[in-house]
């Protein structure tokens, strides 16, 4: 299996760039990063999990390699820093290169550097989680966290290549294989909205391919990674910074984003945050108007065949997430804007008043 897709964006003929897809070994992608970088000066950023794993046999020089500890909390100023100084110490130019290494934690915080570092260096990505794999790791959104909000600080900045091999995937912990597959549930609800020019019937697919699913079937997740991307790809080579198509891309994130704050990124990994941020928004669409019950059901069912269900909120503060949801940033002044299911695989931009009151529910209405 070897695949490639290119990411094109009109306006800035430097941004387009190629995604690689294959289940080479990683010793070969090894290879395959040293003939890329080859006469360049390298910072190479680890995931620590993935160091532990692969570091062997990636076997980069322990001189030019700054490991990152796992989790959200690590999206720091304090860590930019840190990465930064690295840079420095290495004495990076312009000519030189960043690689990441691991999640999506890893990718945003070296794409922030790379954007920031002598105001641009060339950096390459190497999602090793589903989700960076699906999602994160192409489009070029690259961010660090604040007190009052997740990617608060950050840029549009794009990588030179991404390279994606499944076979990290087989090593990926149960909790953040399934955090990943949120994600790819995510885009079977947006598929048509993508204004992408072929048909993938994502939607359909997951719904005959749960065994594939929890056998980490290698042709099933090049596929789902194939559509996925290619749907992404779609969408950021019409709008590459969000001033409108690119917004679909948030479905679900609104709500998810606000619960991961508030539980201190610890209860909810991303991929989960965002399904409960779908079943937040399909209770929403359905309450208003905007989706009919039917493809309420279907949504519904897709999520709970592969295990997702609506959790209670009892231990939440419920001011403080709709407080959090008023403040994210495709919000104005004075409005908030919500990215909501209607058609089946279509979804619309709806912005309310942000003095209304929301009803905070995720309640499944069978």
């Amino acid at each position: 299996m070897d695949l490639t897709i290119d990411v094109n964006i009109p306006q800035i003929e430097s941004s387009s760039y190629p995604i690689f897809i294959n289940d080479e070994t990683i010793a070969k992608l090894k290879e395959t990063l040293d003939e890329k970088t080859q006469g360049k000066k390298r910072l190479v950023i680890f995931s620590q999990k993935v160091y532990k794993l692969y570091g062997k046999i990636l076997n980069f020089d322990k001189k030019e390699i700054f490991i990152l500890k796992d989790g959200e909390n690590q999206k720091t100023l304090k860590n930019f820093q840190k990465i930064i100084e690295k840079a420095i110490s290495l004495q990076l130019s312009r000519k030189d290169v960043i690689i990441a290494i691991g999640g999506g934690v890893v990718g945003d915080m070296s794409g922030f550097v790379a954007s920031s570092y002598m105001r641009g260096i060339e950096y390459i990505q190497v999602p090793t989680t589903l989700l960076a794999c699906v999602d994160s790791s192409v489009g070029g959104k690259t961010a660090i966290d604040m007190p009052n909000g997740k990617n608060y600080v950050g840029a549009f900045y794009q990588p030179s290549a991404v390279y994606i091999n499944t076979n990290f995937l087989k090593t990926l912990d149960e909790k953040q294989y399934k955090s990943g597959f949120g994600e790819v549930i995510k885009y079977a609800f947006i598929e048509k909205s993508c204004n992408c020019s072929e048909n993938y019937n994502l939607l359909e697919y997951l719904q005959t391919n749960k065994e594939n699913y929890e056998k980490r079937e290698d042709e099933f997740l090049c596929k789902i990674i194939e559509i996925c991307l290619n749907l992404k790809a779609s969408v950021v080579s019409q709008d590459e910074k969000e001033a409108g198509l690119r917004k679909i891309l948030n479905l679900g994130h609104t709500f998810g984003h606000a619960i991961e704050e508030i539980t201190k990124y610890k209860r909810y990994t991303h991929g989960y945050g965002v399904v409960q941020g779908l079943m937040y928004i399909f209770n929403y669409a359905l309450n208003n108007g905007f989706c009919d019950k039917k493809y309420y059901d279907k949504a519904f069912t897709l999520m709970n065949i592969y295990g997702y269900h609506p959790d209670k909120f009892c231990f939440i503060n419920k001011k403080k997430v709709m407080q959090l949801m008023k403040t994210d940033k495709k919000s104005d002044s004075t409005t908030l804007t919500l990215i909501v299911p209607s058609q089946e695989k279509v979804v619309v931009e709806h912005k309310i008043d942000k003095t209304q009151e929301l009803t905070f529910s995720v309640n499944y209405q069978n």
